[in-house]
């Protein structure tokens, strides 16, 4: 008899029926991805981290060769990697790559909207085409490239194992960054809120859909946190900018099973930036 106080015993975890199995929650094993913007920076940490939990993973980029080194790179470091350059700035670009990849894959598990740009003006000189080029390729395609894999999406997605869409936004669309990035930032704060517009209707689908706002990660597009990883350091709360493993791991536990109840959602993966510090740094107020 069990003692009057005492914890009744748990069921083991590994054991099958209703219980949770914990085993392989961050595996990808027998899964195929689409990562965009893939060939460098986060898109590359991310198929990186796809590949080594054992996804068969598509890159695409806009530039050919700048693609296929990337994907033979990864190839080398170990798993499946595809080139699939694409230009996804245009309608008829994000059309030609779901043609390109479903003409190979009529399942598709997991895509990662990443691909983006931005544009540094002030104001008064802020151009047109800076707002059109960074809206289509941050807001636009995300939206319109799932539209086009949305069957392949489905063909793979099941209620015990769902196909995942996540999409790349910023603390940007968060928090406001000092710089003039105007339509990055609104591009930024669209796609968070599309996330959860997604999310509402392709859950129906068996398909979650979920985002990543990344702070301070070093890459072509953050130049700062590549090149002065210190001075950036000091702006941050966790005193650091970002790691491969930061990015990486946050995307595989939204693609694996361990993500499968994270619907319609953006983790802020900034080292603190957006939520852990006051809006009024260095401020002194008197009574």
């Amino acid at each position: 008899m069990r003692a009057r106080g005492m914890a009744r015993e748990r069921p083991a975890r590994t054991r099958r029926g209703n219980v949770l199995m914990m085993d392989n929650l961050f595996s990808l094993k027998g899964r195929t991805a689409l990562v965009t913007g893939g060939s460098r920076g986060i898109g590359k940490m991310i198929a990186r981290g796809f590949l080594a939990q054992g996804a068969r993973v598509y890159i695409a980029a806009r530039k050919a060769a700048q693609c296929n080194q990337a994907a033979a790179e990864l190839s080398k470091e170990g798993g499946a990697c595809v080139a699939m350059p694409a230009d996804l700035s245009t309608l008829e670009g994000a059309h030609a790559l779901a043609a390109a990849l479903t003409a190979r894959e009529p399942k598709l598990d997991i895509l990662v909207n990443n691909a983006g740009a931005a544009w540094l003006a002030e104001f008064d000189a802020f151009p047109e085409k800076g707002w059109d080029k960074v809206m289509d390729l941050n807001l636009k395609s995300p939206f319109f490239l799932t539209q086009a894999l949305h069957g392949a999406l489905k063909a793979a997605a099941t209620p015990q194992r769902p196909a995942k869409v996540i999409n790349i936004a910023s603390i940007d669309g968060i928090f406001v960054n000092p710089l003039e990035t105007y339509s990055y930032h609104a591009s930024k704060a669209g796609l968070i809120h599309l996330t959860r517009r997604m999310a509402a209707t392709l859950i129906a689908d068996n398909i979650v859909v979920s985002a990543i706002a990344p702070g301070a990660f070093p890459s072509d597009m953050n130049i700062d946190a590549r090149d002065n990883a210190d001075k950036v350091a000091l702006r941050i709360p966790a005193k650091r900018v970002g790691t491969d493993e930061d990015m990486a791991g946050t995307a595989i536990y939204l693609a694996a099973r361990a993500g499968d109840y994270v619907v319609g959602a953006t983790l802020a993966v900034d080292g603190g930036v957006a939520y852990a510090r006051t809006g009024f740094e260095g401020a002194r107020w008197k009574a």
